[in-house]
């Protein structure tokens, strides 16, 4: 089997970290792992199969000998350095923003769009840890019933801004229980025993960033521009994983009998939904895993054609890490 020269961009985050594991995890054909960050985190080791791998600073010419590049730096360091890899010979999968939306730029869930990455040019985008839950739940009922429109609210754990966000969320949380004054930095509120229903910046329609991205990413992903979706992105006091409420009303009439059914065969999806016996997905459960689970699936009794799930993944994972290395792996299979 032919083995691959792998960096990761950004190795010393929260997902950059993750990217290192789920390589190792998943058994990737790695020949060398190269690691990459900024000056100040150069030096740092980290072990992958047994072995102490430093990390490099990262430079114009660090993609010399890479073949698949996994970016998660930052915006700034994927617009900067990820066509300066790609012109050096290596594919970059981008998990940023920055590219997801340029047509020219394939935007793929390997269980959703695999086709899209036959016409890459070097770089695909890792589309938003929210909207890969979703359109992962979404897939099997498009090809069902089709779908007219999407409403969804999504519960976000705060290891989508980060490990400065862990770490907030852990010592709000001791201060609380102690009496003791706490610090305020990576959110404008309180993020302990707190909801904020604001995720990224406002733009002029209401709607936040993370909440557009969300329509514009499942359009893109889905090749439907048709689709309508509102959506409602609010941060939570949880570690890690992702929850959605997700209303799609359907083209066609679909039992829950059968949406259970469809998503029940789905790759990468697992249905849990018995609440008789209280059994449903929770984020608490989802952390570590690859799965997408789904649950709570019923008629939306206000719309003729309609279903309501619970939709619950690790965002760490399937939201981002696991995602490119899984692009990553088909890749290699159409290569």
């Amino acid at each position: 089997m032919k083995k691959y020269r792998m960096a990761i961009v950004g190795a010393t985050g929260a997902v950059g970290e993750e990217m290192r594991l789920v390589l190792e995890e998943r058994k990737f054909p790695v020949e060398k792992l190269s690691l990459f960050a900024s000056a100040r985190s150069a030096g740092k080791e980290y072990e992958f199969r047994g072995e102490k791998v430093v990390v490099q600073e990262l430079k114009d010419n660090s993609f010399t000998k890479i073949d698949i590049a996994l970016f998660s730096g930052g915006d700034e360091v994927s617009q900067h350095f990820a066509p300066l890899a790609v012109e050096q010979g290596a594919v970059v999968i981008d998990n940023g923003k920055y590219f997801r939306m340029d047509p020219e730029v394939p935007l793929v869930v390997p269980e959703v769009n695999p086709d899209d990455l036959k016409w890459h040019k070097g770089l695909i985008a890792n589309p938003n840890c929210s909207t890969i839950q979703m359109v992962v739940a979404l897939k099997p009922i498009y090809d069902a019933a089709g779908i007219e429109r999407v409403v969804v609210a999504t519960y976000q754990s705060v290891s989508g801004t980060g490990k400065e966000a862990i770490e907030e969320l852990k010592n709000q949380t001791a201060s609380i229980a102690s009496g003791q004054e706490f610090e305020i930095k990576a959110y404008p509120y309180q993020i302990a025993f707190n909801l904020l229903p604001h995720i990224g910046s406002f733009t002029e329609n209401g709607y936040t960033t993370e909440e557009m991205k969300m329509l514009n990413e499942t359009r893109k992903i889905l090749g439907d521009n048709r689709i309508r979706v509102a959506a409602t992105t609010v941060r939570v006091p949880v570690y890690r994983a992702h929850s959605e409420v997700v209303q799609v009303e359907t083209k066609e009439k679909i039992s829950v009998q059968r949406a259970r059914e469809v998503l029940g065969v789905f790759p990468g999806i697992k249905v849990i939904d018995n609440p008789e016996k209280l059994e449903y997905p929770l984020p608490l459960f989802a952390e570590g895993k690859d799965e997408v689970f789904v649950g709570r699936i019923r008629e939306d009794i206000s719309t003729e054609k309609g279903l309501v799930m619970w939709v619950v993944a690790d965002n760490l994972r399937k939201g981002a890490a696991l995602n490119a290395v899984q692009i990553a792996e088909q890749l290699i299979k159409i290569k």
